[in-house]
């Protein structure tokens, strides 16, 4: 009985001190119906290459999570894609394989063509290059999508972020 007692004092006491802390859900309330809205009113351009394929349905998954608008804003996005190698092995080969993708986007308001937001994101991968010269290439490729998930992640918070500001 004395533990149960304790158990709901300690919650209480923890609900308490969380509740001055200030922290809000992103899309929660007038401001977070705000945020889904603006997210869903953001048009994603066609992106260079297959990183920028990636990316753009990546972003239009995320976007448009919260249904659709018509377009107020765009979003630019200007990626760099790099594979290099790292570990050499005895026999002078390369047996590792950091893979970078790094993105440069702005979020441009399209009724004034004001930048919203500048800004840059990217994240990286290890690549083990073992003989099969098969696993390395799909291991290369898995790589790539699994970075534009998490750019692609990056960049929705930011545009999160700078939407709730903005309401």
């Amino acid at each position: 009985m004395l533990r149960a007692f304790s158990l709901a004092a300690v919650a209480v006491m923890a609900s308490a001190s969380l509740s001055g802390c200030g922290l809000q859900p992103m899309y929660a309330g007038t401001k977070g119906a705000a945020v889904a809205q603006g997210l869903s009113a953001v048009d994603v351009p066609a992106i260079q290459g297959r990183a920028g394929w990636l990316m753009r349905n990546a972003l239009r998954d995320r976007l448009s999570a919260g249904g659709s608008a018509e377009p107020a804003y765009r979003l630019d996005v200007l990626l760099d894609d790099r594979l290099e190698g790292m570990g050499l092995l005895t026999d002078e080969t390369v047996g590792r394989q950091r893979r970078t993708l790094r993105a440069r986007f702005q979020l441009v308001e399209l009724s004034t063509g004001r930048v919203l937001v500048d800004a840059t994101a990217g994240s990286d991968a290890g690549i083990d290059v073992v003989s099969s010269e098969y696993a390395t290439i799909a291991a290369e490729q898995t790589a790539l999508e699994n970075l534009t998930r998490d750019v692609a992640d990056r960049i929705v918070t930011r545009l999160s972020l700078a939407l709730r500001a903005q309401s």
